[in-house]
């Protein structure tokens, strides 16, 4: 957050949202800022700017990082740009600068906007798919996205989880090296909980890469999973048979709308723990930090995949022992999406895919080569990327291999940190312009564009041929 002398910052609902949250009185609070009570008051009503001087009072009296401090849940300036982009608002101009002060004043407003967006346009699709297909259309929010905000609205990060996978990982590796550590989750797992793990064949198991068997407390693995994807597997079955409890408390804390989206969420809470039992929290961050975030090197060290490490990245928002706020994004050669997480910002559309300009899909014309690339968003905001295809967990020899790819990236600023952008010149980088799914993109022109923006009206003549398959006029 700039916090420079010459920029007047009015974060009123911000500090009013952080004292509510703590419980506090504004008597309680300026208390503990070294101010009175009507000061305060005046900076909770935008009456006041906060000072430098205060916000540095306000990250020490309350572990408050400052580049989070205007974080809500999941709606953001590009969330509320993306609801505007819809026809239904066609005519309705709302400047940037008019997104900027909803999100920093009321942020609950902003939430709610989108929130009631979503709502209407799941119900929409729903509507004209029953319309359709004949169907009825359900009432029920989809399990996946409420999931994916769900886990997002805490920026990818569960200290409680962290805590419970160090403890665990120590007891099973006091060296904590990773080395060995399938072993002796196996051993735990027979001697604590009378639970076997047997390696299956393929013909077997069928559509099933890991299945418990509860009546003969057997856990059974598929043999087309390899060595990261077993040991993951073991780690999931040793959280839940450790942490069942807790794990169910988590979930029913969220208050997830139904039986489905509990049972989902309860899954990635589950992912999530035998992560952090893999890969430690300090042990991990400590190396990523040592080693530049060089993903092969902390594969190696704690005997994990390519992806098991690039999602665990996005998880590093320890407020004593923070790493480079990462973000994700998985897709498949048909550019469908499955996978989005973030420890920060997040540049991509919650409701698209993601820029065919990104080199995230050209990564499949390399398979494992590791591609770089810096982006630059239509918000002006900059991002150093990685991009890499990986095997998808159980592949069973009929599709392609490496037919998925992860794109992992951060903010330019913190690109320095990271061994792979050593030897680039971060200050005049080359840069590539992309933008969000196409049809809520403005860029023009663009030969990569599959679909027009949904606010703009094609301009298509007899006489020119633009580089674009969809040429468009002013808004």
């Amino acid at each position: 957050m700039d916090v420079s002398a010459d920029r007047k910052l009015f974060l009123g609902a911000r500090v009013k949202r952080l004292r509510r949250d703590r419980g506090l009185t504004q008597t309680a609070m300026a208390g503990d800022l070294g101010v009175s009570p009507s000061y305060l008051n005046h900076i909770e009503r935008n009456q006041r700017p906060v000072s430098a001087q205060l916000l540095l009072r306000l990250a020490d009296a309350y572990d408050v990082d400052l580049r989070t401090l205007g974080q809500t849940g999941v709606a953001g300036e590009a969330d509320l740009a993306e609801v505007l982009a819809d026809p239904l608002f066609k005519g309705l101009e709302v400047p940037r600068h008019e997104l900027v002060q909803l999100v920093d004043d009321a942020p609950g407003a902003a939430e709610a906007i989108v929130r009631l967006y979503r709502a209407f346009a799941e119900q929409r699709d729903k509507t004209r798919a029953a319309l359709i297909e004949g169907g009825q259309a359900a009432d029920a929010p989809s399990p996946a996205d409420w999931v994916r905000d769900h886990v997002q609205s805490r920026a990818n990060y569960f200290p409680e989880l962290d805590g419970l996978g160090e403890t665990l990982h120590a007891a099973l590796d006091p060296n904590m090296t990773g080395e060995g550590c399938e072993a002796l989750a196996r051993v735990r797992l027979a001697t604590r909980h009378n639970l076997a793990v047997k390696v299956m064949p393929a013909e077997v198991m069928v559509e099933w890469t890991r299945r418990f068997d509860p009546h003969r407390r057997r856990l059974l693995l598929s043999e087309t999973l390899d060595h990261s994807s077993r040991a993951f597997a073991i780690a999931y079955q040793l959280a839940l048979a450790e942490h069942d409890a807790g794990l169910n408390a988590l979930a029913d804390a969220a208050r997830p709308p139904d039986a489905t989206t509990r049972a989902l969420l309860k899954v990635s809470l589950t992912n999530t723990l035998a992560a952090a039992i893999l890969m430690p929290y300090a042990a991990f961050q400590r190396m990523a930090e040592a080693t530049g975030y060089d993903i092969a090197r902390l594969q190696t060290r704690f005997a994990v995949s390519f992806e098991q490490v690039a999602h665990r990245l996005t998880t590093l928002s320890r407020p004593t022992a923070r790493g480079v706020p990462f973000f994700l994004m998985r897709v498949d050669q048909a550019g469908n999406v499955s996978k989005r997480y973030a420890a920060g910002a997040f540049p991509f559309a919650r409701f698209g895919g993601a820029c065919p300009r990104w080199r995230l899909h050209s990564a499949f014309r390399t398979p494992e080569r590791l591609v770089t690339q810096i982006i630059e968003t239509p918000d002006g905001r900059r991002w150093f990327t990685l991009a890499r295809t990986v095997d998808r967990q159980g592949h069973d020899g009929f599709g392609e291999r490496y037919d998925l790819a992860i794109g992992l990236g951060c903010e330019l600023k913190d690109a320095h940190r990271l061994v792979y952008a050593r030897g680039l010149d971060l200050t005049a980088p080359e840069v590539t312009p992309i933008g969000p799914a196409c049809r809520l993109c403005h860029r023009h022109p663009c030969a990569e564009r599959a679909a027009p923006p949904v606010d703009r009206v094609l301009a298509v003549d007899d006489w020119s041929k633009s580089v674009s398959p969809y040429p468009f006029g002013a808004a």
